[in-house]
């Protein structure tokens, strides 16, 4: 511990507001950040299981007469949960999105699907087999195949996530090392009639580390808050466009506690890189 008339050689208890801006602005940008990265992994875990044992049997526009035949084997195939058919008219309505109003003509055809959900560990080749065999011209899919490519895509959002989130870390750093070199410079004189009287590399250090701990907390506290506030409002607009996922939660309570860590994470990086930029300034110029 240092006393009051050392620490108070440098102005420790007054903001550097430039500092103080700079790591508010990468906490609240590393919050957010890493808040779309884990609601995207829920949302992509969520969707997978969601669909790990679903599959849809498809009926061709000129085989749309067999689809009784086609959900009597799916509904008598063993291990088979549910078989329910599509109704066309749920079809057209999806296509009215693509097509307009020419999704209710009849001259356009469309297929008729079965949708079906196995049990954990059932047989999806014992599926595939039956309703082929039974059902000329039918095809088994798995709603996993279609949804892969999107899958995929929401996995390299959160890779990217990740990576923005290490890359605002470096960033917050480097800051952090030119906001010590400057302090450093500012009150080289002091420093050196200091270092004349036997003050210690440590306890010059711990001066400056001091000061810089400050602004990071000032800095992280206010870009907490602007990000927890900018969650909310996101959360309450995108509940009213999520639709049917509305009652899915995004972030999970361990997520927030991921999310809590990162403004703590921002306050020691700043800290550590400003006690380790000093040792070196000093060590290189007294």
């Amino acid at each position: 511990m240092m006393a009051a008339s050392t620490r108070g050689l440098l102005p420790t208890e007054r903001l550097h507001l430039p500092t103080a801006a700079v790591i508010g602005i990468m906490t609240f940008a590393m919050i957010l950040v890493g808040a779309a990265g884990l609601a995207l992994s829920n949302a992509s875990g969520a969707v997978a299981q969601g669909i790990e044992n679903r599959f849809i049997v498809q009926l061709p526009a000129g085989l749309t007469d067999q689809l009784p035949r086609a959900l009597a084997v799916a509904r008598s195939t063993p291990g088979v949960r549910a078989a329910e058919p599509v109704p066309e008219s749920e079809m057209r309505e999806t296509l009215r999105r693509w097509l307009g109003d020419a999704a209710s003509s009849r001259d356009l055809p469309v297929p008729a699907l079965v949708t079906v959900e196995l049990a954990p560990g059932a047989d999806t080749e014992a599926l595939r087999r039956r309703v082929e065999a039974d059902v000329p011209g039918a095809a088994v899919v798995a709603q996993s195949a279609e949804l892969r490519p999107l899958l995929r895509s929401i996995w390299a959002l959160q890779w990217l996530a990740v990576s923005l989130v290490a890359l605002i870390v470096a960033a917050t750093a480097a800051a952090v090392v030119l906001a010590a070199r400057g302090a450093f410079d500012t009150h080289r004189p002091t420093i050196e009639i200091m270092h004349g009287i036997d003050a210690t590399d440590l306890q010059l250090t711990r001066l400056f580390q001091r000061k810089i701990a400050v602004d990071a907390i000032a800095g992280a506290a206010t870009g907490t808050l602007a990000a927890g506030l900018g969650l909310l409002m996101v959360s309450g607009g995108g509940a009213a466009m999520a639709g049917g996922l509305a009652d899915m939660a995004p972030l999970a309570a361990s997520d927030f506690a991921i999310l809590a860590a990162l403004p703590t994470l921002a306050i020691v990086l700043a800290t550590l890189v400003a006690r380790w930029t000093v040792l070196r300034a000093l060590r290189e110029t007294l």
